[in-house]
């Protein structure tokens, strides 16, 4: 009884003291010592959390956003902030943008926090989808202040330019003037807009909103180029998020490419930022500017060197593994190599350093078991982990998976002359090469009755010339429809030398190499066809069966890029099929495309002969 009476008094002490301005804390303990180092509580009237999600589209992997919405729902934030890109839109079909926000906003259902909605590129590219947005959200810009923190949430997009031209506008300009002048007090800023706007050009206003920013303490949140990383600018932090379910290659952290939701706890001293990884939890840090220079900047540091072989069904080949250390701390490589059916190989080494500003450089030899054509062999498939070997750092690590096939010498040779008709007369004796890649649904493919594509190089004093013979049972045109959601050949070349544009990931389209799209539109067919960075001479007719197009790009081009002299080029020709009969599209290359997973570095390269 005596003891029982102490405690009450203790805590009735504990609890009177408490009161006055701490949350109260009931303790049912029979000790005098404390299970606790103090009660000092981490909580405050003017503390709170949210989150925010990033891109869920431009090229979306089903089932990860609603997966992140879940786990929103265990975290229980506050509200959710966005920064776009909820739809993959780019259209002008209403039904279709019916369907698509209906769905979004059935994910969003689920959510059991406010959720606010921010534009991007994907949710407003014309004028049908801007009035799309207003329909059901009234505005695309706007703000609000919670707990004395002002909420400025962007339009990027109000200019309707599209990807990598995102914008701020004189009127939306004015609105963050006034809102910011009204609200000079608050003790912070945070801003929300889709395109990382710091980061490209002709951007009207931006930087006049930043001017604006500038003195107040602030942050500022986009996506949009779906890898994530931290820059310390003007007097803030800008942060450029990675994906919650949008396209991306997952490479990890290094690289800043991994789904995630971004949890934010606002305390006196300002927001503390944690990345919730759909497996895993880590803090703003994730990717810093001095991570990106390492590994993101520079080329991956393995590279297993394209061979070229002059007999299709060439027997054995030798390469050389070359692994590139540029940095100034010693690096760790470590190489697995998966077993292969066909290809026999074995490397020197598979476990070594380089040191700082050195190079380590040997012999591959493969042999071709059954003697197969190069052509119908799978790659060769490496793992590569790189670790930097640090003294007063934690180690960077990082990975990639390396394909690697010899490839049969594909040459391209001159001819004497080619009008550019689409009628392919003079292409009877040439070397046509088939498009055999497929992507898609196997369902969606009914065989060579469904589709079948062969194309022809060659050349002369003036231009490299392409020829296209396309057979398809059921041609789907759209004369106001998106490019990319209609049946098209594309051409994909990039005439840089052999050892830039053989290990290139597709980056610096339209800048880099020369990616042409024609549709079969009776009215302005070519995408961008002004936009290209060389005039593409091309003419295409119809058949019974099909279609025939033909397409000169001009040699001087080519030496442009090829800084010299062209001797190679990398091609790619394919085509996107769409059937009205069918749930999906396919689509058929030559080689896989460059910036996917499946890429062969050096696939699809042509010699000059």
């Amino acid at each position: 009884m005596p003891r029982f009476y102490f405690l009450t008094l203790t805590l009735l002490s504990l609890t009177t003291v408490l009161a006055q301005d701490k949350p109260t804390i009931y303790i049912d303990i029979p000790t005098q010592q404390k299970p606790w180092n103090h009660i000092d509580w981490n909580a405050s009237p003017e503390q709170f959390q949210f989150a925010v999600v990033t891109d869920r589209t431009g090229g979306h992997r089903p089932g990860v956003f609603p997966t992140g919405i879940k786990k929103l729902n265990l975290l229980q934030p506050e509200f959710v902030m966005s920064v776009g890109d909820f739809i993959e839109g780019y259209t002008r079909d209403t039904v279709r943008l019916n369907e698509e926000w209906k769905e979004f906003n059935g994910f969003i259902s689920q959510l059991e926090a406010p959720f606010f909605y921010v534009p991007g590129n994907h949710d407003i590219t014309n004028e049908v989808m801007e009035e799309k947005w207003e329909e059901m959200f009234g505005v695309s810009y706007y703000h609000f202040v919670y707990k004395d923190v002002l909420f400025l949430c962007l339009n990027s997009e109000d200019n309707l330019r599209g990807a990598g031209k995102g914008t701020i506008d004189d009127e939306q300009y004015e609105y963050i003037k006034k809102v910011l002048e009204e609200n000079k007090d608050v003790k912070w800023t945070l801003a929300f807009l889709h395109q990382p706007l710091w980061v490209q050009n002709d951007t009207k206003r931006w930087k006049d909103v930043e001017k604006l920013l500038q003195d107040r303490p602030h942050n500022v949140f986009a996506g949009h180029y779906h890898r994530y990383w931290k820059t310390q600018r003007n007097n803030g932090k800008y942060i450029a998020l990675a994906t919650t379910g949008g396209g991306s290659q997952l490479r990890g952290k290094a690289y800043g490419e991994f789904d995630h939701v971004v949890w934010v706890t606002m305390t006196e001293e300002g927001p503390i930022l944690a990345n919730l990884f759909l497996d895993g939890i880590w803090d703003e840090d994730v990717v810093t500017e001095e991570i990106v220079d390492l590994v993101r900047n520079r080329p991956f540091p393995v590279k297993i060197e394209p061979v070229y072989e002059n007999e299709p069904n060439a027997k054995n080949s030798i390469t050389q593994v070359r692994t590139t250390n540029d940095s100034d701390t010693k690096m760790r490589v470590q190489l697995k190599g998966i077993a292969h059916d066909e290809l026999f190989y074995q490397f020197k080494e598979t476990d070594f350093i380089v040191e700082p500003n050195d190079m380590a450089v040997f012999d591959l030899a493969i042999e071709n078991v059954h003697g197969k054509a190069l052509k119908d062999l799978s790659p060769i498939k490496v793992e590569a982990d790189i670790t930097y070997l640090f003294e007063n750092q934690p180690n960077v690590e990082f990975s990639s998976t390396l394909n690697f096939l010899p490839f049969f010498k594909y040459e391209t040779e001159e001819i004497s002359k080619v009008k550019v008709d689409g009628k392919l007369k003079e292409w009877d004796n040439s070397k046509w090469i088939k498009v055999e890649h497929m992507d898609g649904s196997p369902f969606d493919f009914d065989g060579k009755e469904d589709f079948e594509m062969k194309f022809a190089t060659a050349y002369d004093d003036r231009y490299f010339y392409v020829a296209v013979d396309v057979k398809d049972n059921n041609f789907y045109t759209n004369e106001e429809g998106s490019y990319w959601e209609q049946d098209a050949i594309v051409v994909r070349l990039d005439a840089r030398p052999q050892r830039t544009s053989a290990f290139s990931a597709g980056a610096g389209r339209g800048r880099d190499w020369l990616a042409f799209l024609r549709t079969f539109k009776e009215e302005n067919p070519i995408y961008n066809e002004d936009s290209l960075p060389v005039k593409v001479e091309s003419a295409l007719t119809k058949t019974q069966t099909g279609a025939k197009m033909e397409m000169a790009i001009p040699i001087e081009y080519l030496n442009k890029m090829h800084e010299g002299p062209w001797t190679s080029l990398r091609l790619d020709v394919g085509y996107y099929d769409f059937d009205e009969a069918d749930e999906g599209s396919t689509t058929h290359f030559w080689v896989p495309a460059w910036n996917e997973n499946s890429d062969i570095p050096g696939s699809g390269m042509l010699f000059k002969k």
